[in-house]
């Protein structure tokens, strides 16, 4: 045998060794799951060897049983699946991405006009709250954006405060005498005294990108940046504490703004539409949504609207006489109005 040929045979033996001793794993598991679900992971090794054993954990919690996995306490949304294989004194990991979805269709809501209030058109609403008798409004763009306290029956202002040109103001909300404004983009927020309209403090924003919208459950702010996810915040450090995903029975909705919580029930304006979302707090299920589309044609039978901007982006809810208040960017109309099952 010639010393090429010997050569040739000793790389092709090395090349069919290191091919029966690679290991290929492929980690299997569903892409989208419902809430209400239970199923189950498998990991397989491609070429049938044996590994010694294979751990799971979802978003870092171990798994005990693998083949049974109950979710029905999840948030909605992204959640990471993680596989760690045992095999010839070495580990590997895997990592498959799920998304646990609603277990149901949301309702859909039409609406009744109870009222129709007068509301400032010059105003770029970001977010209104009622409290004590009055609105309190948040309006938006640099140069532009102000903190009001109006009176419902008039919209007249009874108090503004003009927040400084450099910033872009968003929602705002009311908690414990103080009111916390967000901003967009420069990830800061004010608070201020409720009674004297006074700047009394700032905090920064975590790992939200943005500020959008912004209400309260009595005991801890939630937060919007634009996107599905929805922010929970201390409400004495203002230290972001977790987040829910806003999902319905198929998809994710993105472009949550302005927020409202009223009954144990998170409510949002998605950006740029007439739509108001119905979510559960715990786990981010949309469980209704409203077309409020007949209001901007309402609006529009007494002004134009000169800007796709000019939507529906207001929610406001009167707690101790059972009022939902909406109204939208530029709107000249504020509108109490009833939500019907159809």
């Amino acid at each position: 045998m010639s010393k090429i040929t010997y050569l040739m045979l000793l790389i092709s033996m090395l090349i069919l060794t290191s091919c029966e001793e690679e290991y290929q794993f492929k980690f299997e598991s569903p892409k989208k799951i419902g809430i209400n679900e239970v199923f189950g992971i498998s990991l397989r090794e491609v070429n049938d060897q044996m590994f010694d054993k294979v751990t799971y954990s979802l978003d870092g919690k171990s798994i005990e049983n693998p083949n049974k996995i109950d979710v029905s306490t999840q948030r909605l949304g992204k959640h990471a699946l993680t596989a760690v294989v045992f095999y010839a004194n070495k580990t590997k990991k895997l990592t498959n991405t799920i998304i646990f979805l609603a277990d149901k269709k949301p309702i859909v809501y039409t609406y009744e006009i109870i009222n129709i209030y007068p509301h400032d058109k010059g105003a770029y609403t970001q977010g209104i709250e009622f409290h004590d008798g009055f609105l309190y409004e948040s309006t938006g763009r640099k140069g532009q954006s102000t903190l009001r306290k109006v009176e419902l029956e008039t919209g007249n202002v009874l108090k503004k405060v003009d927040v400084a040109p450099a910033y872009f103001a968003e929602g705002m909300t009311i908690l414990d005498d103080k009111i916390y404004q967000l901003t967009w983009q420069s990830k800061k927020g004010f608070i201020y005294d409720l009674n004297q309209f006074k700047q009394v403090g700032t905090f920064d924003y975590g790992q939200s990108s943005e500020g959008w919208g912004l209400t309260n459950d009595g005991k801890k702010l939630i937060k919007t940046d634009g996107t599905e996810k929805i922010w929970f915040l201390d409400a004495k450090t203002l230290k972001e504490t977790g987040y829910i995903e806003a999902y319905t029975n198929e998809q994710r909705v993105k472009d949550l703004n302005e927020l409202e919580f009223i009954n144990g029930k998170i409510y949002a304006n998605k950006w740029q539409s007439n739509i108001l979302l119905i979510m559960n707090p715990v786990n981010g299920a949309i469980e209704g949504i409203a077309d409020l589309n007949g209001l901007e044609k309402e609006v529009s039978k007494t002004q134009k609207l000169e800007s796709t901007d000019d939507v529906l982006n207001g929610i406001a809810y009167d707690k101790v006489n059972d009022r939902l208040f909406v109204t939208g960017k530029h709107w000249g109309k504020l509108f109490e109005i009833k939500l019907v099952e159809k």
